[in-house]
């Protein structure tokens, strides 16, 4: 396996990761999402224009196994999405990629990168924690929209809240 940055010839590969992404991201929330391969390309768009290091993944046959795109802001580290094929998780694939970003941050002068996860993301989570990542200081809270039906129920200190 190889860590790099992204480069043009990477482009149509990485669209398709995106789009895989996103639906494995709603379907943690019990959505179906359709396969989108023109929103993917958009998200690939903005990162580009916003210059965000994305590093990849490349398995012995040159194919592309997993990203990270990372948000520089000044000298801080956001991790903005992190993906690994199904196929290739738990074989240090992640793991590589975020050491990338680590490595990206330290160069920064920061001393660490920081990462947004959804409470039901039940594979980041542990992920992020068995590397000794902790929650600092994030929840975010808005009203129901109309129709919205949640699914599921987090706990935050003594509060109960509708996810």
């Amino acid at each position: 396996m190889k860590i790099r940055l992204v480069i043009e010839e990477d482009v149509e590969e990485l669209i398709n990761l995106i789009a895989n992404f996103r639906i494995t991201l709603a379907e943690l929330k019990g959505i179906k999402k359709e396969f989108d391969l023109i929103a993917a390309k958009g998200e690939l768009e903005y990162y580009q224009k916003n210059r965000f290091p994305i590093f990849i993944a490349e398995d012995v046959n040159g194919h592309i196994i997993g990203y990270h795109v990372c948000r520089v802001q000044d000298d801080v580290v956001w991790s903005e999405s992190l993906y690994v094929k199904s196929q290739e998780r738990r074989k240090g694939v992640g793991s590589a990629l975020c050491e990338k970003a680590e490595v990206l941050a330290e160069k920064l002068g920061a001393d660490n990168v920081y990462n947004w996860v959804h409470p039901n993301n039940h594979r980041n989570i542990p992920f992020l924690k068995k590397k000794g990542y902790n929650v600092l200081n994030l929840i975010e809270l808005r009203k129901r929209r109309p129709n919205e039906k949640f699914n599921q129920q987090l706990t935050v200190g003594k509060y109960i809240f509708d996810y």
